[in-house]
């Protein structure tokens, strides 16, 4: 094979025979081969090639790019620890290992093994779910916006949902309640003000065309100061009143008291349908620490009727997340270990100490890295749930903190930027945040410092100016 400049590409056919070539088809091959091999052939004749070398090099590279997993781990440093675009709550050893049981051949996923009949997908969860709620039945699927919509759909179609006017949410992705309202084919009728809604603003809407109430959690803001809302009970007791269902979207939705482990408090599934709410749902992806499900719980007749929802088919979850929603509702079983062995809960526990012996055991570590152009140290900050959950509390933490020596303002804007860049691009992507004209690296979803302190050790920033 020649390395000589060439104005004009060898055939397809000739570049196949070459050792090079052989060697990838072995490895890769013939049709991606062969794919990579074209579109290099057309980089030679635009003058972007000129000799076989290159062109080998190129359809290398360009099959090891095909080839990279896009999906990958990241080590999350943001301080936010429920990250809906870092996926959210990390999964238990138990509910990896009970997703791997299933995935590996056929299982009873919609099968008795009692009677040898078809069974319901549902049966692996509910009876857990029904035993950590109190609710009545439950059903499952693939998260929680697609419950809200299943239950308005198959409770509402075709009639009215009240809702205060101050519950409007809008979540992450500019998915809002009114829009999914309008989905699920039933009629929005807004009551009260942004700031206060009273008793008499919902009992004086409900008419012939009310099908039910809709009350939802305001988790991801907080409206405060000259404010007035209706608790669960006192909805409950309008709604039954009238003869009509009380739904409750809870969004996260914990299935314990956060404030027992220190945390800010948020509505327990158990708590709020023992005040007479007739369905909830909720995330099984978020407080609760699971894989991404909606979870719907309540009246037996209601989960019976959502079921029967065509939509419920379309919305179902598959068997591994059934899988790990199963092993993660049985940890819940022991209170005494729930907090250890189930990981959102015991990053959102941890302790500032601890968060800060893990930061100056990284310490050196980072400083290998950065070399001597970068300042860098240890700074107490605060984290934040995340996902919605409680977004005025923080959560005292502590990070790294890499702050630029450049005098100008723009300078430094700029390398803090390249420093950001720099660490998503190394072995495993390290994503922190950039405030208070530094980047900080929030510790306290590090509990395994050697293996990111490894790959520090073992690479070198280089300042763009130097590149």
């Amino acid at each position: 094979m020649s390395s000589a400049p060439s104005s004009r590409p060898p055939s397809v056919d000739k570049t196949l025979a070459w050792p090079g070539v052989k060697d990838l088809i072995a490895c890769h091959g013939r049709t991606l081969v062969l794919g990579a091999l074209r579109s290099g052939l057309q980089r030679w004749r635009d003058g972007l090639i000129h000799d076989e070398q290159s062109l080998l090099s190129d359809v290398r590279a360009r099959l090891e790019g095909w080839l990279t997993p896009s999906f990958k781990p990241v080590f999350n440093l943001t301080g936010t620890v429920i990250h809906t675009n870092l996926g959210r709550a990390p999964l238990p050893p138990e509910a990896i290992e009970a997703m791997t049981a299933v995935a590996i051949g056929a299982s009873n996923l919609e099968y008795e093994l009692d009677s040898g009949q078809r069974g319901d997908r549902d049966a692996h969860v509910e009876d857990w779910i029904c035993r950590l709620t109190g609710a009545e039945a439950a059903t499952v699927v693939n998260n929680n916006a697609a419950a809200v919509l299943l239950v308005l759909n198959a409770l509402a179609l075709r009639k009215e949902v009240i809702v205060s006017r101050g519950e409007l949410i809008e979540i992450g992705g500019s998915f809002r309640l009114p829009d999914i309202m309008g989905r699920a084919g039933c009629k929005l009728r807004e009551v009260g003000t942004t700031n206060r809604t009273h008793k008499h603003d919902f009992a004086d809407a409900i008419g012939k065309s009310t099908a039910l109430l809709l009350k939802a959690h305001t988790s991801n803001y907080a409206v405060q100061g000259f404010t007035s809302s209706l608790s669960e009970s006192e909805l409950a007791a309008i709604a039954h009143d009238h003869g009509i269902p009380l739904v409750v979207d809870l969004g996260s939705g914990s299935l314990i008291d956060m404030q027992e482990l220190g945390l800010p408090a948020e509505p327990v599934v158990r708590d709020v349908l023992a005040q007479g709410v007739d369905v909830v749902t909720f995330s099984g992806d978020k407080l609760l620490g699971g894989p991404q499900a909606g979870i719907i719980a309540g009246r037996a007749d209601l989960i019976a009727r959502i079921r029967k929802s065509p939509l419920k088919r379309a919305l179902r979850c598959d068997k591994l997340t059934l899988a790990a929603l199963s092993a993660v509702l049985r940890l819940y079983a022991n209170p005494e270990t729930l907090v250890q062995r189930i990981p959102v809960l015991r990053l959102l526990s941890r302790e500032q100490t601890a968060i800060r012996a893990t930061v100056e055991a990284l310490l050196p570590a980072l400083r290998s890295w950065t070399g001597n152009s970068i300042d860098v140290d240890r700074t107490d900050t605060l984290s934040q749930i995340g996902s919605g959950s409680q977004p005025l509390d923080r959560l005292p933490s502590a990070s790294l903190r890499l702050r630029s020596q450049q005098g100008n303002k723009r300078a430094r804007s700029r390398e803090l930027r390249e420093l950001a860049s720099q660490l998503r691009k190394l072995p495993v992507p390290v994503i922190g945040r950039i405030a208070d004209d530094s980047v900080l690296l929030d510790c306290r979803c590090v509990e395994e410092p050697d293996t990111l302190a490894s790959q520090w050790r073992s690479h070198r920033y280089v300042p763009e100016t130097a590149a």
